[in-house]
């Protein structure tokens, strides 16, 4: 009887640390998020275009990193609560939880000033590319006053 319980607490262990294991990564990926956002940021102001597209990559591949971690988390979460029913007086996990709607608030916000800026920095784009005028565009082409051909020789 003695190593079934053993076993129990061990396996409530196991999981404990896997959960608290996820919740930390899942916070690493936040806070590399929130280091791309500002370095996005940065590129917006600068009209660093390249760098912007190559940063709009990387964020995909976090965003998708971040869901594919809460789909494991969530499963986790309701794991070690029916393993483990006194987990609400582990004073850790709460934390790491408030750290994690923390820095999901703060992506959520950089995120959204991130795209104003960038819809600023747009029409700026588009009304200096409104303003260019093709200096060109007001000569008449050199073929326009070549005339009509009276006669045209098909003898070969």
């Amino acid at each position: 009887m003695k190593t079934k319980d053993d076993q129990e607490l061990g396996q409530r262990v196991a999981t404990l640390r896997r959960f608290r294991e996820l919740l930390a990564q899942q916070r690493s990926k936040f806070e590399n998020y929130l280091e791309l956002l500002d370095r996005e940021r940065a590129d917006i102001e600068s009209g660093d275009v390249d760098k912007l597209a190559a940063h709009v990559e990387i964020e995909e591949s976090i965003v998708s990193e971040i869901f594919t971690f809460q789909k494991v988390i969530d499963p986790m979460e309701q794991l070690y609560r029916a393993a483990y029913p006194a987990a609400a007086d582990d004073p850790e996990l709460p934390a790491l939880r408030g750290t994690l709607d923390e820095l999901k608030d703060e992506v959520l916000r950089r995120n959204a000033e991130n795209r104003a800026l960038l819809k600023r920095q747009m029409e700026i784009v588009r009304g200096e590319i409104a303003g260019f005028r093709n200096p060109l565009s007001s000569r008449a082409s050199i073929y326009a006053r070549a005339g009509e051909a009276a006669l045209v020789d098909i003898s070969g």
